[in-house]
């Protein structure tokens, strides 16, 4: 069935007139009515019922009408997005990232892809791993910064080129503030607010060796805003990475990191056996390039 077809037949039934509608497809009369007749036995029903040189749709007739012009519009919006795959790239990113230092990086990703690609635009979302990783298989988030190790079953991911510094952030007046290192031992003596990830606390926990039943801990959290506000209205120390503190730009803070030194790479992950939009594929393909050639100048 040609869409030519589709449109005689909807100008028709709008009109209720061959007479009418063959004027406004500037075609002959015949030729129309003979082009309706043609569909109503390609569809073995009748779509029209003539009386006094009058149509009138019948229940077909009606169905059929909101059934072509779906069809219709349908394929003009496919036309449409086709063509702009080639003029023009469009669409939202969902993008989800824990305060780290992947954040800025990806903010600067984002900058330079939109001045090649203005129309594509971003959906940001903060959270920690558990809640990005959930974000991420819910579909709320197309692509998320993880830190490693990620789920190589799970998830597709580029490597992206930075590195997490683990360490123990508080104030400038804290006594351990001048101190180049932290050892385990300094941190059995603190009061502590930890990562609300037993995961995280594990992984450190294996690296320093620590026995975390010594721990002092007086508060978890899953995003760093709540604990650096605690911080700065207590004597607590804040486990975390170098990157929240890099992106606090708080002068009242400092960040020491841990001996022996624990440090871990940021991820950029996104769901396995999914269909990736244009606009998806076009800024991956922009991420990877940015970062092999940023390899490369190493």
């Amino acid at each position: 069935m040609e869409t030519r077809i589709l449109k005689y037949f909807l100008v028709v039934a709008k009109t209720n007139n061959i007479t009418k509608a063959a004027e406004q497809l500037h075609i002959t009369q015949p030729t129309l009515s003979r082009q309706i007749i043609d569909l109503e036995k390609e569809l073995n029903i009748k779509l029209f019922n003539r009386e006094n040189h009058r149509l009138q749709l019948t229940k077909a007739g009606i169905l059929f009408q909101q059934r072509a012009t779906t069809m219709l519009q349908l394929l003009q919006q496919a036309n449409d997005e086709l063509h702009q795959q080639v003029a023009e790239l469009t669409g939202t990113i969902s993008l989800g990232s824990a305060v780290s230092n992947a954040s800025p990086y990806m903010a600067k990703l984002i900058t330079k892809f939109q001045q090649q690609y203005p129309n594509v635009t971003f959906n940001l979302f903060d959270g920690d791993g558990d809640i990005l990783r959930r974000q991420l298989d819910e579909g709320i988030n197309d692509l998320v910064c993880l830190l490693e190790p990620v789920e190589a079953a799970k998830y597709n991911f580029l490597e992206l080129p930075v590195r997490e510094e683990w360490g123990l952030l508080m104030t400038k007046k804290a006594p351990l503030a001048n101190r180049k290192q932290v050892t385990k031992e300094d941190l059995y003596k603190l009061p502590l607010i930890l990562p609300r990830r037993s995961i995280i606390r594990d992984e450190v926990s294996d690296i320093l060796k620590l026995d975390q039943t010594k721990l002092d801990v007086r508060a978890t959290t899953s995003l760093p805003g709540n604990a650096v506000a605690l911080l700065r209205n207590s004597n607590y120390y804040v486990l975390t990475i170098r990157g929240v503190y890099n992106n606090f730009h708080d002068p009242s803070l400092t960040f020491i990191p841990f001996n022996p030194n624990k440090s871990t790479g940021d991820v950029l992950a996104w769901r396995k056996n999914t269909v990736l939009s244009s606009a998806m594929e076009k800024f991956l393909q922009f991420v990877n390039e940015e970062i092999q050639e940023k390899t490369k100048l190493r």
